[in-house]
């Protein structure tokens, strides 16, 4: 029996085979997003047979921390805000693991208003750019010396943490660490010498922040900052002085005639989240925390101070 040549292969036959070997998925769902067509590549990506997603709701394939996305991105499509849209989900594959997938969802047909009609998706793996992406961003949040969070990633945090504070009507703390006369440090020793100070300060500092939620960064300098979320003045003081005894402990000579240990001071403020308050955050809180740590300064250093402040969001 003689072969087809591929031009006497029908349209949809070649179709077919196009949507059987991409690597990409296409996929057609209804407005109500169950899905009434998904191509055999499907199987492949995400280790489901097509038998297992047609005729299911997309959300039954989805992390359920992404339906929002989801969500979010159909109520662009069904306001007529757009006919296309592109997002990132994690989709859960047949043995449970999970791929980050870009998503394009086409509206088709003219639809109304309100009532967008059916879907045309096409679903493609994109983890390993995920894991690229997420990679140069945690690397572009460190500081390069110590390893710890640079002032762009305490930038981020700090607004993150005040704003959950103020979502769940609590409390948070910051304290600011500067290492005290480091320049004679540098000048005895070098400034080699002072990268390594810098460094086993940064070790000692996080030894005293003990909770995962706690993050230290490296604020500038010889400047440091751990932000406490849901702390109080007392807890917060804890840290601190945790933090001043653990830099002390570290024994490293300052040089100098003195030849005394290398220490911190310490400003610690803590902001109370509440209706009526009188300071902007969370620049007040660094404010605050700022004019502590003068306060410690002032006082003879190696020592901590704090003050308390009620905020408004």
């Amino acid at each position: 029996m003689k072969a087809r040549s591929p031009a006497s292969v029908s349209g949809g036959a070649i179709l077919e085979q196009i949507a059987q070997y991409s690597s990409d998925v296409i996929a057609q769902v209804r407005p109500d997003m169950t899905i009434s067509y998904i191509s055999p590549s499907a199987e492949r990506l995400f280790g489901r047979r097509v038998l297992d997603m047609v005729g299911h709701h997309m959300a039954e394939f989805v992390e359920p921390e992404d339906l929002c996305i989801i969500a979010d991105a159909t109520r662009h499509i069904t306001s007529g805000a757009a006919d296309n849209v592109v997002f990132r989900v994690r989709v859960i594959r047949g043995d449970g693991t999970r791929i980050w997938v870009e998503v394009s969802s086409r509206l088709m047909g003219e639809g109304t208003p309100g009532s967008p009609g059916d879907r045309a998706i096409i679903m493609r793996d994109v983890s390993d750019q995920k894991s690229l992406e997420d990679d140069l961003r945690a690397m572009a949040m460190k500081d390069s010396l110590t390893g710890l969070a640079n002032r762009r990633a305490f930038d981020d945090v700090l607004l993150t943490e005040w704003k959950r504070t103020v979502r769940v009507k609590s409390q948070m703390s910051l304290l600011l660490a500067d290492v005290d006369q480091f320049k004679e440090l540098n000048d005895v020793h070098g400034h080699q010498a002072g990268d390594d100070c810098l460094r086993s300060v940064a070790v000692a500092l996080q030894s005293a922040a003990r909770r995962p939620s706690d993050v230290v960064a490296r604020y500038g300098g010889e400047e440091f900052a751990i932000i406490l979320p849901e702390t109080d003045a007392r807890a917060a003081a804890v840290v601190a002085e945790r933090a001043r005894k653990a830099v002390e402990e570290l024994g490293i000579s300052r040089g100098g005639p003195a030849n005394k240990p290398i220490t911190v001071s310490i400003g610690g403020a803590t902001a109370l989240a509440q209706n009526g308050g009188s300071s902007a955050m969370p620049q007040a809180l660094l404010e605050a925390a700022d004019r502590a740590l003068y306060m410690a300064k002032a006082a003879g250093r190696n020592c901590c101070r704090s003050t308390v402040l009620q905020a408004s969001g």
